[in-house]
């Protein structure tokens, strides 16, 4: 169980800290939730304390080392159906809430960019990949944020 003040990662949303755990009265059985800050945004997200997929820990050191190979591993057949196609795929890797899942899809795009234009989805969906792989990955490491991004950043200049 996580502790107040716990850095964890909510799928779908990013990093955040468990700012509470509190008890709500559900249809009369009592539920303990964690209260979770989100870093990105602010937002405010209550998840249960017994689900399974709700919230995991930050990723580790090697977590991070595997991150940084995949990123770094160019040779790749790049998915060149339609958009929307690749966005619902790209979509359900992001809300698995795993950093390789996420940086898979951030090698994706960052490679079909280079080929081709990215659509107004895909844009913003590499954007949040990279705020997503960037902010755990800081947290985790002690790293700055700017020098997470330029390490990402040099994978693809």
């Amino acid at each position: 169980m996580f502790q107040i003040g716990d850095y964890v990662v909510c799928p779908g949303h990013g990093v955040g800290q468990i700012a509470n755990v509190e008890n709500k009265d559900l249809s009369g059985e009592i539920k303990s939730f964690y209260i979770i800050k989100v870093v990105s945004n602010g937002m405010t997200v209550m998840v249960p304390t017994d689900s399974k997929d709700g919230v995991r820990s930050l990723v580790s050191k090697i977590e991070i080392e595997d991150v940084f190979v995949l990123l770094g591993n160019h040779d790749v057949k790049v998915d060149n159906s339609t958009w929307n196609r690749r966005h619902r795929e790209y979509l359900a890797k992001v809300k698995t809430g795993s950093l390789l899942e996420i940086a898979d899809v951030l090698r994706q795009l960052l490679l079909l960019k280079v080929s081709k234009k990215l659509s107004f989805g895909e844009k913003k969906m590499l954007e949040q990949c990279k705020d997503l792989l960037v902010k755990e990955i800081a947290l985790s490491s002690g790293n700055t944020e700017k020098d997470v991004q330029g390490k990402i950043e040099n994978l693809y200049s």
